[in-house]
């Protein structure tokens, strides 16, 4: 009797991490190049049991990939990666790679992000811009031109497909495997002028979040059963002791 308290209670625990990141996602759905969370589960079947009795067992977190919507700015310190291209930042936390291509040149004529993270060219490296020059142009690949003069190169990456990454802030995320400079701009690159949205889907979520609620109503209803049955069981054997 006492296994299906534990059951019960593995699904409450797995709906309810699954209720906070759609929750995270859904909050975040106005976010530039925020990335939508996902979390997976497998059941772990008990060996102690004379039957198999399963339990929900949550896993890792992943992060989506798929590309957000893109929105014209006519900024020219905006740039929206394409397919699998991330920006590369300098944090406290090391190199983060990011979709959100906002960004500002400080008075020292560093490129940054809006909250001050040094945008870093294809070795990793920080780029600096004449701050009197006039607003850059920047192409496809990266290459960033005030005048007529190229002045630096922002570096595009790839992400490897097996590398587990982790949320560093609200849009850019940390990799444990190394990123690889993009060389092929067919399929990948930089828009000016652009920001890319938030890769999620606002009704998908929110029916996400509906069924969530009913499971974990369901898996409630069943705890009570459970609870009036062990009960009424007590009952029973109290009365024929």
């Amino acid at each position: 009797m006492q296994t299906n308290f534990a059951i019960t209670l593995s699904a409450q625990v797995a709906l309810e991490r699954r209720l906070a990141t759609v929750a995270h996602n859904i909050a975040n759905m106005n976010t530039v190049g925020f990335r939508a969370e996902g979390e997976s589960f497998e059941a772990f079947v008990s060996r102690g049991a004379d039957l198999g009795v399963s339990y929900t067992v949550p896993q890792a977190l992943y992060i989506s990939l798929e590309q957000g919507e893109l929105t014209k700015t006519d900024n020219p310190l905006d740039v929206a990666p394409t397919g699998n291209g991330w920006l590369a930042i300098n944090t406290p936390k090391g190199t983060a790679y990011t979709h959100d291509g906002r960004m500002q040149i400080s008075p020292e004529g560093e490129l940054q992000t809006l909250t001050g993270h040094q945008v870093l060219d294809s070795g990793l490296s920080p780029i600096r811009l004449d701050p009197a020059a006039g607003a850059p142009t920047i192409t496809r690949d990266g290459m960033i031109v005030q005048g007529k003069t190229p002045v630096g190169t922002i570096g595009v990456f790839s992400l490897d497909p097996a590398a587990k990454l982790t949320r560093n802030d609200t849009s850019s995320v940390l990799s444990d495997k190394p990123a690889t400079p993009v060389q092929d701009f067919t399929k990948t690159g930089l828009v000016q002028g652009f920001t890319e949205g938030a890769n999620i889907n606002p009704v998908l979520e929110m029916a996400k979040m509906m069924e969530i609620s009913r499971a974990f109503e369901q898996v409630t209803n069943t705890n009570q059963v459970n609870d009036q049955s062990m009960s009424d069981a007590i009952k029973t054997l109290g009365s024929n002791a």
